[in-house]
């Protein structure tokens, strides 16, 4: 169980593997809150003279998952929201969308449990400028993964690398890999059903 664990983690600390991960991370299926942060922190204090390519990746990772999302959101429309969307949270959302783009982006440095994944939806299905708002993304993950990925290549070559060689280090590991299978099943199953949804009409 131990090398099966582990064997999943390996692939997700290499440059590849990091990119995928940024790409689940903003989609609107994949449920793993602070997974792409963490696989940020674990690279960069392995290799701390990488830092920036990891900050790089992981950036460039986010903003094309989120395209995706935004994707979706452009393609449902205004009236198609409802389906992925609902009630209170859909006002709130379409409020702070109001706002601009750089307001939205600047909501992605919240880190989980925040739910930016909304904010991306409502922003295609608005009619946001996109090259204003995945500038502004850009800009946001480049600085809250730049900050992460410093911090542990400054600090954490003997403190996070050693932790990686022990027993707590492997059950962080399989609660991660556990909450992500759980709960990718559980967003697919939600979003399946809103899919299926038929907005309502107005008079």
């Amino acid at each position: 169980m131990r090398a099966f664990f582990f064997s999943i983690l390996g692939y997700f600390l290499s440059p590849l593997g990091l990119v995928l991960m940024a790409v689940l991370d903003a989609s609107m299926v994949f449920f793993l809150p602070l997974g792409i942060d963490f696989v940020v922190i674990l690279m960069a204090a392995r290799k701390p003279e990488l830092f920036w390519l990891y900050t790089l990746l992981a950036t460039a990772g986010s903003v094309a998952g989120a395209a995706g999302t935004f994707w979706v959101g452009k393609t449902a429309g205004e009236r198609g929201l409802s389906r992925f969307v609902s009630g209170r949270r859909l006002r709130w959302v379409k409020a702070r969308v109001d706002r601009g783009a750089v307001v939205v982006a600047g909501l992605a440095a919240i880190p989980p449990p925040f739910p930016f994944t909304p904010f991306v939806l409502a922003s295609g299905a608005l009619g946001m400028n996109p090259w204003t708002f995945f500038s502004a993304l850009a800009g946001v993950r480049v600085l809250r993964f730049g900050i992460e990925a410093a911090l542990a290549a400054h600090y954490g070559r003997r403190l996070i690398v050693r932790w990686m060689g022990t027993p707590t280090f492997e059950a962080v590991v399989s609660a991660f890999i556990a909450l992500a299978i759980i709960g990718t099943i559980v967003s697919a199953i939600v979003l399946v059903r809103g899919s299926k949804k038929r907005p309502a009409t107005g008079c």
